[in-house]
């Protein structure tokens, strides 16, 4: 929602402005008031189970601002690395003695002790964040991708340039910066599909026989909203026990740099999503 890479091809913490970091951890807590209904609290974020909770999101482990009101009180801290691609969330009570001595800062706000960071239960620690494969790729791949002045050209360089990875649909949106940016893959007469073909580049998508043949070649498996681009050849004595799938009556393997290029299989009910 911050990055909106739709609009403006936005992707990594550094390209916030300083006043849109500040209020990443307001949506933060409105969108997991939304996902779970918790009434408000009369002091507080939140009343869960009748009980009073603060909801604090911090960009280091545990480093919460805790205001004075909250102190007694039960919170529910938050933290999150785009980079690392790992999140985390725990429970403690903001006792006073699990505070740091000093005054905090102007509004009086503390952070936990080094006792307090002890005492946190952890619901989810180190837990996996949905990939962003534009902080995956190097430097120069990212260059090339957002280097073309077409939506279209972005989005085929994109798969073509992150095979193997996981691509969720939010980093489609930012390499295309269009209203339409699905169009952008599908394998219709413009779309990445059709365009990658030529080059033996296959792109499975959220469908079930696209996630079969993918997990089939020991690819990672795409859900829904996720994308995985991989070169295909057909295979060879050369490739021995390689792990292949069947389509239009031929064996494929994903392809070694050695293979020559040649066209792309059609891939499965390339227009049926399934339930």
């Amino acid at each position: 929602m911050l990055y909106d890479g739709k609009n403006t091809g936005r992707y990594r913490w550094e390209q916030l402005h300083k006043t849109e970091k500040t209020h990443c951890g307001t949506l933060i807590e409105i969108n997991l008031q939304r996902e779970f209904k918790f009434p408000d609290g009369n002091i507080l974020d939140y009343r869960i189970c009748g009980i009073e909770v603060d909801c604090k999101f911090s960009q280091k482990l545990a480093d919460w601002m805790i205001p004075p009101e909250a102190e007694g009180h039960i919170l529910l801290g938050l933290w999150a690395n785009d980079k690392l691609g790992r999140w985390s969330a725990g429970l403690v009570r903001a006792d006073p003695s699990y505070l740091q001595r000093s005054h905090g800062n102007r509004d009086k706000k503390r952070q936990l002790s080094s006792t307090g960071r002890g005492m946190v239960r952890w619901l989810f620690r180190n837990a996996k964040l949905k990939d962003n494969v534009l902080l995956r790729l190097p430097e120069k791949d990212v260059k090339a991708i957002f280097s073309h002045s077409s939506g279209q050209q972005r989005v085929n360089e994109l798969f073509r340039r992150a095979q193997r990875h996981l691509i969720s649909r939010t980093v489609v949106a930012t390499v295309a910066q269009q209203e339409d940016y699905m169009a952008r893959v599908r394998g219709s007469k413009n779309g990445a599909r059709t365009h990658l073909r030529p080059e033996g580049i296959v792109i499975f998508g959220q469908y079930k026989n696209h996630a079969q043949d993918a997990e089939k070649l020991g690819l990672p498996v795409p859900g829904p909203g996720e994308f995985v681009s991989v070169r295909l050849a057909r295979k060879r004595s050369h490739h021995g026990n390689a792990p292949s799938i069947v389509l239009d009556g031929v064996e494929w393997v994903v392809a070694e740099e050695s293979d020559p290029v040649e066209p792309a299989p059609l891939l499965r009910n390339i227009g049926r999503l399934e339930e």
